[in-house]
């Protein structure tokens, strides 16, 4: 018997869920947005372990199907795109307001044990906190993230994990004009210091 085809959007089925605790705090906390779309996505690196870990239905995806997935042209079932409002400190200062200025928060992933995973995009596009940035990240940053946060992990460092990086097959103007990407992050919370701070 065929397995039956699994939609793009249907990815968070049977051991997984999505959930979205975060997207229903008061407005205040967050900017509800979608991520922008990219012209030509291209699955770079999936790290299908992770994606075990976390109960994501898979398997009868293309690596076309993932990159429309996590690059946000397809958002999952039961994703809620957000961009998180906090504060923090920059260039040496105290900034009452800095926020998601170029990442996505699709909510949690809930496993069949009960842990709870965000799942962030990163380079997704403009939101209310970009300020004057393009909301945009170019390849050579999200591949670095990438080996990075893998490594840490890989030495027992906690530390985001990164479960796919998708070429976007756009443009990202720096101090040359690069190619752009967006990275899918995965991590416990990504609530920070600076979110106290910013209702403080």
């Amino acid at each position: 018997m065929p397995e039956t085809a699994v939609h793009p959007h249907e990815i968070i089925t049977g051991t997984a869920h999505f959930d979205n605790s975060y997207a229903r705090m008061p407005d205040r906390f967050f900017e509800r947005i979608a991520p922008e779309k990219a012209s030509d996505p291209k699955l770079l690196y999936w790290n299908s372990a992770l994606a075990e870990q976390l109960g994501l239905n898979v398997t009868a995806l293309s690596h076309a199907d993932l990159a429309q997935i996590f690059v946000g042209n397809t958002l999952p079932q039961g994703a809620e795109t957000i961009a998180m409002a906090y504060a923090g400190h920059q260039f040496g200062g105290f900034v009452p307001q800095l926020g998601d200025g170029r990442a996505h928060l699709l909510g949690e992933i809930v496993t069949k044990d009960g842990q709870r995973y965000d799942l962030q995009f990163k380079g997704s596009g403009r939101t209310a906190f970009s300020r004057m940035g393009d909301g945009r990240a170019a390849l050579g940053p999200v591949l670095r993230e990438m080996i990075i946060s893998e490594a840490m992990h890989a030495l027992g460092v906690p530390t985001t994990r990164t479960l796919a990086a998708v070429s976007t097959g756009d443009q990202v103007v720096r101090e040359e004009i690069l190619p752009g990407a967006v990275l899918t992050r995965v991590a416990q919370s990504h609530i920070r210091i600076g979110t106290f701070e910013y209702f403080s």
